[in-house]
């Protein structure tokens, strides 16, 4: 309606105002449905019309953004997220009160007008000359629609949705122009349908269904009188009316709306007094949105779904293309996370390490020869409050997680030992190992070589690990001057591009430094990293690239690409097979022991870090890898030693004491009921192994001392394993000559 005239009429200013605006409006009116007497209209006129006739008669509609929907590998529900909180209906599918009380409250001439209400608009460009301005509009339930669909496509930039939705007479001609087409080409029933699909009604609900179920819990083709009365009215003013933070508005407003269909005859007046007396009955069902609703620990697997539709180019060839996809949703995601690994993980979490802890722990699981993560979770969960964090401490940062990852410690070493093996070293190679020594120099690398110009050393965990060892008693014990050895003899960088071979790329995105402290665990990885190598060993060499995503279907039911595990060789069969024996042997004699798994043969190597910064356990079975670490979340870490992590006080923080049974907890839930297949054993047998033959320890050996007895023995030997290389003063000076009695040689060094 109209304001009423005052009684002094109109001024000057609002006399030129209403001139200007019906010219214009009703000019582009008659111009876009090709009626005469335009030119009758003056100037102001003709430069609408050419305005009008210059806007293309196609509106583009961008599709609607609605929620998606995350699934795990069994169809269960992850979480929902949406930019907007939207799932599109059918006009089948909305209750006929909704349909009745929409058109009767916005738009009662709907079936009766084009897309264009002369009347209305008359009645609007009147009431606005008196204003001076454009206070109201005549816009048809066609045009509304047409304005939405700007709003759409301005998405959340600001600036756009002002342009939308600013009162102006040269949005009102755009909408003009695009609602004639949209008419013609549409139809009532489908721009009713899209109107109620994109319309805003509060609450982060966008579209009737969306609505319904925010306010009623309810679909909306189960929506009452009374409660389509209340969804209709907000449409107007959704905040003004809100029926939750303003029930007595949201109830004068419902009460418009009942009365305006009983004049219109969609309800009888009876009805409309029925539902009037009624309460607002509402049944909120508050939005949950987003990765921070994730069921069973999910957040973070949840998260890195989002980082992959949003960096992999699968998805889109931009940046921006992905990053639309993703904001318009609809989509159905079925994801590798199995329900059962998940559990098991977040159990085994909550046993061994509380969130409240000064350090945090973070699992990842994957199934070797396919790179499905089947489980991810970590002690701080998914959020934003205390001891909550949005950063992913199983991912590598360009994928949500820490800028550079956690130093893994000995838990490198087995990179190491299969890059030489690789290089024809055999899995019964020794070294000195002595329990400290310098970095040997120089050493080859990638780029040259490395010269420990400032005599940096290298020492064990403690001064009872002294060699010479084996490399099966090595990898066991966790023998770092051992791995220095390895490392120097074959160089850096076959160890860096067996790295490389199996997917343990750095968590920051760098190369990797090319120097021999790399076997030591030096630098930064991320669990899944670790897991997902590791799991190259359990599949016989061939690495798999982790996948989290099974399938996508789009709105529509559309099928949509999803990236797919790229597997590659990166060792023999024969390299994996020597060290799966190698840490199978960890789990049953060496520092793993706490780790191993009774039920089925598993394998894995534990890793510490200087200070104890980090402690991790990276083990795997022939069908299922996963990675623990454990440490400060933070960028300065926290040195555990005399700490308290579960409940548990640790005077020192091992591989094997904290990360082993989280490992083993988690492995062994999502392992059972599964099958328990063996690896393929490789006999590792030193055929240069000796012992003395006169029954003396090694140490009792002195140079020229052991005297050869009369059944012809040498009476000492200058090195019982001629493939090590050992320092001089551990080497006797010459050879025992059996038989005469004169053994003039022999060794002397600890065994």
């Amino acid at each position: 309606m109209g304001n009423t005239r005052s009684s002094g009429g109109l001024s000057a200013a609002q006399q030129a105002a209403k001139f200007l605006g019906v010219s214009a409006l009703a000019g582009a009116v008659m111009a876009g449905l090709a009626l005469p007497a335009v030119g009758a209209l003056g100037l102001a006129a003709k430069g609408t019309v050419e305005e009008f006739d210059g806007i293309p008669a196609n509106l583009k509609t961008p599709p609607l953004s609605q929620r998606t929907t995350i699934l795990d590998a069994k169809g269960g529900e992850i979480a929902k997220v949406y930019s907007r909180d939207r799932t599109i209906v059918k006009l089948n599918d909305i209750s006929s009160y909704m349909r009745q009380a929409i058109v009767a409250i916005e738009d009662a001439r709907f079936y009766e007008h084009g897309a264009v209400d002369l009347k209305g608009v008359l009645r609007a460009v009147n009431s606005n000359a008196q204003d001076g301005g454009v206070s109201q509009g005549a816009s048809t339930l066609t045009q509304q629609y047409v304005k939405n669909v700007f709003v759409e496509e301005a998405g959340d930039d600001k600036e756009k949705v002002a342009q939308a939705t600013r009162q102006s007479i040269g949005r009102k001609i755009k909408e003009l122009k695009y609602a004639i087409k949209v008419e013609k080409e549409l139809g009532k029933k489908r721009i009713l349908e899209n109107y109620l699909n994109i319309t805003f009604f509060g609450q982060q609900a966008y579209g009737i269904e969306a609505a319904s179920q925010r306010y009623f819990s309810k679909s909306a083709k189960d929506l009452k009188l009374e409660q389509a009365a209340l969804l209709a009215g907000l449409v107007q003013s959704p905040s003004r009316y809100d029926p939750i933070n303003a029930p007595q508005s949201a109830k004068a407003r419902r009460d418009t709306v009942l009365r305006r269909m009983a004049e219109v005859k969609d309800i009888t007046p009876a009805q409309a007094a029925a539902a009037q007396k009624k309460p607002l009955g509402l049944k909120v069902s508050m939005p949950r949105s987003g990765c921070i609703t994730a069921v069973k620990g999910a957040g973070f697997f949840c998260d890195y779904v989002r980082e992959t539709l949003l960096n992999d180019p699968t998805f889109g060839k931009t940046a921006e293309a992905r990053a639309k996809r993703w904001t318009q949703g609809g989509l159905t995601i079925r994801t590798t996370l199995d329900p059962q690994a998940q559990e098991s993980v977040q159990k085994s979490i909550k046993k061994h390490v509380y969130q409240s802890d000064p350090v945090a722990t973070a699992v990842t699981l994957v199934e070797p020869g396919t790179g499905k993560v089947l489980g991810m979770g970590q002690s701080r969960p998914y959020g934003f409050g205390e001891n909550e964090t949005q950063i992913n401490l199983s991912a590598d940062k360009s994928m949500g997680g820490s800028n550079y990852g956690f130093q893994v410690g000995s838990t490198f070493k087995p990179i190491t030992a299969a890059a030489a093996i690789e290089q024809g070293k055999k899995p019964y190679q020794r070294y000195s190992s002595p329990y400290k020594m310098k970095y040997p120099s120089p050493v080859t690398t990638c780029k040259g070589t490395w010269n420990n110009d400032e005599g940096a050393t290298v020492e064990n965990e403690n001064e009872k690990e002294v060699g010479p060892y084996g490399m099966k008693e090595a990898t066991a014990k966790s023998v770092n001057t051992y791995f220095v050895q390895l490392i120097s003899d074959i160089g850096v960088c076959p160890v860096t591009q067996m790295a490389d071979k199996m997917g343990a790329k750095r968590a920051d995105g760098q190369e990797h430094n090319q120097v021999p402290s790399v076997t030591l665990g030096s630098e930064g990885f991320s669990p899944l990293t670790m897991a997902n190598a590791y799991a190259t060993f359990a599949n016989r060499g061939v690495y798999c690239s982790p996948v989290f995503i099974e399938s996508i279907t789009g709105p529509g039911g559309k099928k949509l690409k999803v990236p797919q595990s790229k597997c590659s060789r990166a060792m023999s069969e024969k390299t994996a097979d020597t060290i799966n024996t190698l840490l199978r042997g960890v789990v049953e004699d060496g520092t793993g022991k706490q780790a191993g798994l009774q039920s089925r043969p598993s394998a894995g190597k534990t890793g510490t870090t200087d200070e104890r910064r980090a402690a991790w356990f990276v083990g795997y079975t022939p069908n299922m890898a996963g990675a623990v670490w454990v440490g400060g979340p933070g960028t300065k870490g926290v040195k555990m030693e005399n700490i308290t992590i579960g409940g548990v006080p640790h005077d020192k923080v091992y591989g094997a004491d904290t990360p082993g049974p989280i490992w083993k907890d988690a492995m062994s839930g999502a392992l059972d009921g599964k099958q328990a297949p063996n690896f393929v054993n490789v006999q590792i047998k030193d055929p240069n192994q000796r012992k003395p033959h006169d029954g003396k320890k090694p140490g009792d050996h002195r140079p020229g001392r052991d005297k050869g007895n009369d059944k012809g023995d040498n009476g000492g030997q200058d090195n019982p394993w001629p493939d090590i290389s050992l320092p001089p003063d551990l080497i006797g000076g010459g050879n025992g000559n059996g038989g005469n009695g004169n053994g003039n040689g022999g060794w002397n060094f600890p065994r």
